[in-house]
């Protein structure tokens, strides 16, 4: 399944799920920059769950990194296009860079919920976080429609196992009927995060394994993460 860029609206450049992607996975994140980590939930989410695509949404403000130093977003387009080439199973949508504001997953799923309506598509999306950011959903902007647009697929991380029925009820919004809209899979967990391959490649070493060659050699030749770097945001 692909994704085929179209012009929008607004004579910008948007991404538009093929009408024969019905299952859909939706993998947010700020990327800065993605690694193995992301790349194998994405992949044995996509999996178990019989997913005809994952889409890579990598956001443009991140809600809660407002007053933190981000990459900018087209390096961070850039190498989650890089990491996912060749992965027909596998796309990047643009959706937050072109909408104005903090980027809330829940405006998010109502843009690529409205787009299956004008396609005339039944399709049914699944949300992928981790176990640490679902314990933090409800804080999250209006959770409940969230959960009524997507349902969530839940990830382990190291030392945050997957929740168990009576947790989800008892700590979601929406209590017993939104723990239904959960599936919790026991992926393989990486240990290794953004921030760890942000610290190593600042100190000058090597983040060889942790991120695919592309992106590798993508970091080393923008040199986006030494502290000189001009592209930086301060």
């Amino acid at each position: 399944m692909t994704m085929t860029d179209r012009v929008g609206p607004t004579g910008g450049r948007a991404a538009w799920i093929e009408p024969s992607a019905r299952r859909v996975g939706i993998l947010g994140g700020t990327f800065d920059p993605v690694h193995y980590g992301h790349l194998v939930i994405a992949e044995q989410v996509r999996d178990v769950l019989e997913l005809d695509l994952v889409l890579f949404v990598p956001a443009a403000l991140p809600p809660h990194k407002l007053d933190e130093d981000v990459t900018p977003a087209p390096d961070r387009v850039a190498m989650v296009e890089l990491a996912i080439a060749g992965n027909p199973a596998f796309a990047v949508s643009h959706v937050e860079l072109e909408r104005a504001g903090p980027s809330y997953t829940t405006d998010t799923l109502s843009e690529l919920s409205d787009e299956a309506v004008r396609q005339g598509v039944a399709r049914d999306f699944y949300f992928i976080l981790s176990t640490e950011a679902l314990a933090d959903l409800g804080g999250w902007h209006d959770p409940e429609r969230l959960l009524a647009l997507a349902r969530l697929a839940v990830v382990p991380r190291p030392g945050a196992p997957l929740p168990d029925g009576a947790w989800l009820a008892a700590h979601l919004p929406g209590g017993a009927a939104s723990a239904k809209r959960v599936i919790c899979v026991d992926t393989l967990p990486l240990a290794h995060s953004a921030s760890d391959v942000r610290a190593r490649a600042a100190a000058g070493r090597s983040i060889r394994y942790l991120v695919p060659p592309a992106v590798e050699a993508y970091i080393r030749d923008r040199r986006l993460y030494l502290s000189n770097n001009p592209q930086r945001i301060a």
